[in-house]
């Protein structure tokens, strides 16, 4: 079953180029790479596909050569034509051979015609190892989990994916969008578990094997890379314990532990570049660009909503909810709304940040900001009865800005606010579904 992924036509464009690199593909374990490249690697005549944990691939990037000797070789044993310019060379687990990443570099500079495509997990540790990484010669893309839009593709609600993507969205597609929003926030976007939802009927109850599988997995890969036994350990409770983890963190004590800082720092920044769980700062500043605050505390994100809801085993509790923002001050809603941020980014390093003005007379925190064009607009996700959104108004003061945007159980709406301090802004109100819209919604906004 081929899910159809956005980044696809990314793929395409780098295939087109007159000038193209090598490309890598990053991206954490069982979020589609291979999959992706396979299915990509049809549209050439010829497709060679190497995965360096096999011995026989292995064998072709152990020592450094030339790299035409290094073709010479993969053609004649895969009794292949001299055809490079008509060839996709995909090279699967590059981080087994670290200098191989190295190597790419020369395919660039003296085999242009050929297509390479290279894709690993944990490829960030592998690049410490890695003493000339090859800037400039190569090209760079992140896969994601699915987000919203391919959800709906791989479920073949193709009507609801046309009505999402109407800006601003007719009134009749309201309920099918927002029942199939809450499936996606408890399910999540991992490839493996969409597929066998699909399979079995759309039957929730036939995940939890599927799901224990890859969060297994991470467990167990990531530990690999500790640097000794303690950072293992470290690991091993932070992977146990954040997922209940529902507030800002400290590293201290983190999870009721005697770990010190330093110990559970370093532990989530390798947990962070395996792209497991990632470290979300915040920001003080209401305008571009904006630097995260490394010294005040962070929260937590999770690589996918639905492993989220696995581990911390609240997935049936959300299937009773009729409005996903009344768990636990809208967690889950807020968790996916920036995973999909994320995955949107044209950057394969960007992540929203949260806002914060701490003092001794009150607090305010607003739940992301989102860079548009010269603007850093803040987003909270709320209902709109429960929400006061002083926090946002705050920030509005501070700003030079006048729109606002809020993720709420409801439909899009422009309203009209002033602050304590008299400003005028507009608050955006749009479904937690329309998350892949937003750069569209703000701009439709703005022309109002």
């Amino acid at each position: 079953m081929h899910f159809t992924r956005k980044i696809e036509a990314t793929l395409l464009s780098w295939k087109e180029k007159s000038q193209r690199k090598p490309l890598i593909l990053r991206g954490a374990r069982q979020v589609g790479k291979s999959t992706l490249l396979q299915q990509f690697g049809k549209g050439y005549q010829h497709f060679i596909n190497l995965n360096l944990e096999r011995p026989s691939d292995r064998k072709y990037f152990e020592r450094e050569r030339e790299i035409r000797e290094v073709w010479e070789q993969i053609i004649f044993e895969k009794k292949l034509p001299n055809d490079p310019a008509n060839t996709l060379l995909f090279i699967d687990e590059i981080q087994e051979i670290p200098a191989t990443i190295k190597q790419l570099r020369y395919f660039y500079e003296d085999m242009p015609e050929l297509h390479v495509v290279a894709a690993g997990s944990l490829l960030e540790f592998a690049l410490g190892e890695v003493k000339s990484f090859p800037v400039g010669r190569i090209e760079e893309l992140t896969l994601h989990p699915l987000d919203f839009e391919e959800f709906l593709m791989a479920v073949s609600e193709n009507a609801a994916l046309e009505q999402l993507r109407k800006v601003p969205l007719n009134d009749f597609a309201y309920d099918k969008l927002f029942e199939q929003y809450k499936r996606y926030i408890i399910i999540g976007g991992m490839p493996g578990v969409v597929r066998k939802y699909v399979e079995t009927q759309f039957d929730l109850a036939s995940l939890r094997e599927v799901y224990a599988s890859v969060w297994d997995t991470y467990k167990s890969d990531v530990i690999k890379y500790a640097k000794n036994a303690t950072e293992a350990n470290v690991m091993r409770h932070i992977i146990t314990t954040a997922p209940y983890v529902r507030d800002r963190i400290s590293f201290a004590g983190f999870g009721a532990s005697n770990y010190r800082s330093r110990e559970v720092g370093e532990a989530f920044r390798a947990l962070d570049l395996a792209k497991i769980i990632y470290l979300i700062y915040p920001t003080t500043q209401t305008a571009p660009p904006q630097t995260p605050d490394l010294t005040r505390k962070p929260r937590l994100q999770f690589l996918d909503t639905g492993l989220l809801n696995y581990a911390s085993d609240i997935q049936a509790e959300l299937l009773l909810l009729d409005d996903l923002n009344e768990y636990y001050k809208g967690f889950a809603v807020n968790h996916a709304i920036t995973q999909e941020l994320i995955a949107n980014s044209a950057s394969s390093v960007s992540r929203p940040h949260f806002w914060v003005r701490e003092n001794t007379n009150a607090n305010a925190e607003v739940d992301m900001t989102y860079k548009w064009r010269n603007l850093l607009l803040p987003v909270e996700v709320k209902s709109g009865a429960k929400g006061s959104l002083r926090s946002l108004h705050e920030y509005m003061e501070l700003t030079p800005h006048d729109l606002a945007v809020r993720f709420l159980g409801n439909k899009v709406s422009i309203e009209k606010c002033t602050t304590k301090l008299g400003k005028e802004f507009k608050l955006l109100n749009l479904p937690y579904f329309a998350c892949t819209q937003l750069g569209r919604y703000v701009e439709w906004a703005m022309a109002q």
